[in-house]
């Protein structure tokens, strides 16, 4: 069997998976009427399948020469984003955990990654979407994105200085091996806290929240139409 079609035959399992998941977790915590909540649970697992490929299936994660390898690039906060500009901040939020759940058993990170990740990612997307919901205009969306960007940036730096780096030394991982991956990638960066945030987990986090705000922007103004449509029709 190729790369390919398994490749096919994992994202076809990610979107099964992403929608039982999220009918048996979420079914009992959306109030509303039944309808209502089904339509809920439809939309978060639809964006739920398409943040697990974006961050489960190898080939749409990729890492660049100048970051540590252990910093790569995924874009599955981009339907997060679209759907909680569309249907809220509960749903925005409901797709990156459902997105968690679905790599956790998948995790090369003794679960940690994929934790830090949802901190990080809510961070993000629930900051703008609460903003959007108040602000239904582009002012909305630029206030929006700029505050959560900012809040994202920091927590990034603080949460890997002080949370990620030494969790891995804590469960064995050699401070040699973690420092030369860093070093090797940036040969600026001097220590594994402050040197790395600054010289590694900032401009990463900067290069990839720009990726995701502009194809967010052209992604939902591409179909805000049609999804507030849908939602006015409940």
């Amino acid at each position: 069997m190729t790369s390919d079609k398994i490749m096919t035959i994992v994202a076809l399992a990610l979107l099964f998976v992403s929608f039982v998941l999220t009918f048996l977790l979420l079914r009992k915590l959306v109030p509303g009427k039944k309808y209502n909540r089904v339509r809920f649970i439809a939309r978060v697992g639809m964006f739920g399948a398409m943040s697990a490929i974006l961050y489960c299936v190898p080939f749409l994660t990729f890492n660049i020469p100048l970051f540590p390898s252990f910093l790569s690039f995924h874009f599955d906060e981009i339907p997060a984003f679209v759907c909680g500009f569309a249907y809220g901040p509960l749903s925005g939020f409901a797709v990156l955990f459902v997105k968690t759940l679905i790599k956790l058993p998948m995790t090369s990170t003794m679960t940690v990654g994929e934790l830090g990740d949802l901190v990080l990612s809510s961070i993000y997307v629930i900051p703008s979407t609460v903003i959007y919901k108040r602000i239904r205009n582009l002012k909305g969306v630029a206030i929006g994105f700029g505050i959560s960007t900012l809040l994202q940036l920091i927590m990034s730096m603080v949460l890997n200085v002080y949370v990620l780096v030494p969790f891995y030394q804590f469960m064995g991982m050699p401070f040699e091996v973690i420092f030369n991956a860093m070093k090797a990638a940036n040969p600026a960066i001097t220590d594994a806290q402050w040197s790395y945030a600054f010289l590694a987990v900032l401009p990463f986090n900067a290069m990839k929240d720009a990726i995701v705000i502009v194809v967010t922007f052209l992604v939902y103004r591409s179909i805000h139409v049609v999804m507030r449509f849908e939602k006015t029709e409940q």
